[in-house]
């Protein structure tokens, strides 16, 4: 095994690959940028390397920068995560010519199915079933527009180098190809470095499902059976599980051994990963692309078989024979991860941007009859930037059930807790409580199907509210107690309130509530009294305990005016007051709305890559007028009505705060 290896990448990635790397007594040094000096990464490496500023482009993507920190700490070989170099041939051929270890595929292996391209091609000649499209390149937006009319709509528009939901568009007609193809080519461009293109049949009603491969260098290869991936949005996954709600023995095996032999067509000797889309309908499926590094999504399939990926990435870099033999292989119950991304799920998802003043996640372990694992690369006080990837972190559960996988997951996500940006928990909590998902009844298309007009919350179940009622009501109550035995207080109360007003939303609740050491009997509307046990303490931002016997868990942070509640994606402001202060609360007036109609605001902090109009031009609602870019993505921002361009506050080039005026109307 490698005495030490060098880690070419950043945040959970990096973190994860440490703490293989430890087990098996690899040291460990890392690379970083100016912007992940004080990285979780950079504190758990054994060594750290500065390579340069921020931006990828001039950091994590420079080869000779990269195999300069290789020479500085003497590691044997490069482990290159996922993204970033992971997948560019020219480099793992620079690391074979200066007799670096490379803990990934061989070149040949990258280069052939690295290119969409030319991967399909293989994946037709070893008898891999294929999407229909047209894989040449394409010089520009007119025959692109072309040959999506000879392949007729809906079509996907494809960076041929792309990754990580970057360099694609669905375009349903001509204009959409207009405005999405050269989008795909720059955002290909920015984040691979490479702008070819290619445009295939979009399938209607899709799965994502796809096989994980472990190959040596001895010609051997197996597959880990399959994920499924299909809670995706803006073509980026989400949500993913193992095994498939959808595939049955036979067409589990079918698909791996496809996905075997499209490995072993190029000598592959390493993780990869080879992508299907599947019909719902049928169970028919078409190779889509292969993956030739480690996936984000790899700890389910790790739960539900026990293997270590990077482990056996290492053994297999390192020249050992893989010992995985495909009849040992088995399933072992299910597992699913969610990706929490720094992004507003209330404001279309876009990107946010700050420091985590809270950074709070559920213990790893035993959690109800499942277990957690968390897989992050962040940490309290550490700040979310615009120049990587919004990913900060993967919750795991398995359970032996799908179902029991997936109450374990939503029992975590209560207990995960951000406070200074904006994060998409409340999204994927609601969704583990969703009809349609948990039946297994899902396409590529179920964000937008289930939530057409984006997420906005959901509605509080009875249970909920009372829930929420219970827990705000003790909370201020057992500050409202301690406030009253702060030293100095003039006419402290001889006995604690009992009874106050809960305000949720225009609804007002009369509350009695008894303290007790760690319990409360608390009385709702004129209720039933509920036994409420917890042991939480000021400070803590999660209310946990039993409501009636139940396991509860309640989020909450402190405003100016009350408490935000949160569960499962529903959201309320929660004001606990005595009745008197109820009432007037009651009469004061509604602050009216701001009018924005006549603004282009950004809805994300962001650096503007091109200002679409000019002033005094006439803009057609849905016209595009500017486009932001932040986390490598770029957002086409769009006129919300009719209107004449009055003023240009900004200019490509400039960087952007959220809600920051940029283009103003007559």
């Amino acid at each position: 095994m490698f005495k030490k290896i060098l880690i070419a990448n950043r945040g959970e990635i990096a973190v994860r690959v440490i703490k293989t790397c430890r087990r098996l007594g690899v040291k460990t040094a890392v690379v970083y940028s100016d912007a992940d000096a004080g990285s979780m990464a950079v504190e758990m490496a054994d060594e750290a390397v500065h390579i340069g500023p921020s931006p990828a482009a001039e950091s994590y993507l420079v080869m000779d920068k990269i195999i300069d920190a290789v020479k500085q700490t003497g590691a044997e070989a490069i482990h290159p995560g996922f993204g970033f170099l992971s997948e560019n041939p020219e480099f793992a051929r620079r690391l074979e010519k200066e007799k670096i270890g490379w803990i990934g595929p061989n070149a040949h292996a990258i280069e052939a199915m690295g290119d969409k391209i030319s991967s399909k091609q293989l994946a037709a000649d070893a008898g891999v079933s294929t999407v229909p499209g047209h894989m040449g390149l394409i010089k520009d937006t007119a025959e692109a527009v072309k040959i999506s009319n000879e392949i007729g709509y809906p079509v996907m528009i494809k960076a041929s180098a792309g990754g990580g939901g970057k360099g694609i568009r669905v375009a349903s007609n001509d204009k959409e190809v207009e405005e999405g193809f050269p989008a795909v080519i720059a955002e290909a461009k920015a984040s691979f470095g490479d702008d070819r293109t290619f445009i295939e049949k979009f399938i209607l009603n899709p799965r994502h499902v796809e096989i994980q491969v472990m190959g040596d260098k001895h010609g051997n290869c197996v597959y880990l059976f399959e994920r499924e991936c299909s809670i995706q949005r803006r073509n980026q996954k989400v949500i993913e599980e193992a095994p498939s709600p959808l595939l049955d023995e036979a067409t589990r095996k079918k698909m791996g051994e496809q996905a075997v032999a499209l490995a072993k067509a190029v000598n592959y000797d390493s993780a990869g990963t080879v992508e299907f889309v599947a019909s719902g309908v049928d169970k028919s499926f078409y190779f889509l692309e292969m993956n030739t590094r480690l996936q984000v999504e790899h700890p389910v399939t790790e739960m539900i078989t026990g293997v270590d990926l990077v482990e056996q990435m290492l053994r297999s870099a390192d020249g050992e024979t893989l010992a995985l033999k495909q009849k040992d292989l088995k399933i072992n119950g299910w597992a699913v991860e969610s990706r929490v991304y720094a992004e507003d799920p209330y404001r279309n998802f876009l990107p946010s941007i700050g420091r985590l003043k809270r950074f709070h996640p559920p213990e790893e372990g035993e959690l109800g009859d499942g277990t957690v694992r968390m897989d992050s690369g962040v940490c309290e006080g550490d700040e979310i930037s615009m120049f990587y990837d919004p990913m900060i972190a993967k919750l795991v559960t398995h359970g032996a059930t799908r179902d029991i996988a997936l109450d374990t997951q939503a029992e975590a996500l209560d207990r995960f807790h951000i406070e200074g940006i904006q994060d998409n928990i409340p999204f994927v909590a609601a969704v583990m409580d969703e009809t349609r998902f948990r039946s297994g009844d899902i396409t590529t298309a179920y964000i937008k199907d289930e939530f057409p007009e984006g997420f906005d919350g959901v509605p509080a179940t009875p249970e909920q509210t009372q829930m929420m009622i219970c827990a705000a009501a003790y909370v201020h109550a057992v500050y409202s107690a301690r406030a009253a035995q702060v030293t100095g207080r003039l006419a402290p109360p001889e006995t604690p309130r009992t009874d106050w007003i809960v305000i949720l939303g225009d609804e007002h609740h009369p509350v009695a509530i008894n303290l007790g050491e760690g319990e409360a009997k608390i009385s709702v509307n004129g209720g039933k009294a509920h036994t409420f046990a917890t042991d939480w303490t000021p400070g803590s931002h999660l209310v946990e305990g039993e409501l009636d016997g139940e396991a509860i868990a309640v989020k909450f942070a402190d405003r100016t005016e009350g408490y935000v509640m949160r569960h499962r994606g529903v959201t309320r402001r929660a004001i606990v007051c005595s009745p008197a202060s109820a009432e007037l609360h009651a009469k004061l007036p509604e602050k009216p709305k701001p009018d924005t109609s006549k603004l282009i605001i950004s809805p994300m902090p962001g650096l503007v890559v091109s200002i679409d109009v000019e002033i005094d031009q006439e803009v057609k609602e849905g016209e595009a007028v500017c486009v932001v870019e932040a986390m490598k993505m770029q957002n086409i921002i769009r006129a919300e009505a009719d209107g004449t361009v009055k003023a240009i506050n900004v200019g490509a080039g400039d960087s952007v705060a959220a809600d920051e005026i940029m283009i103003e109307f007559e």
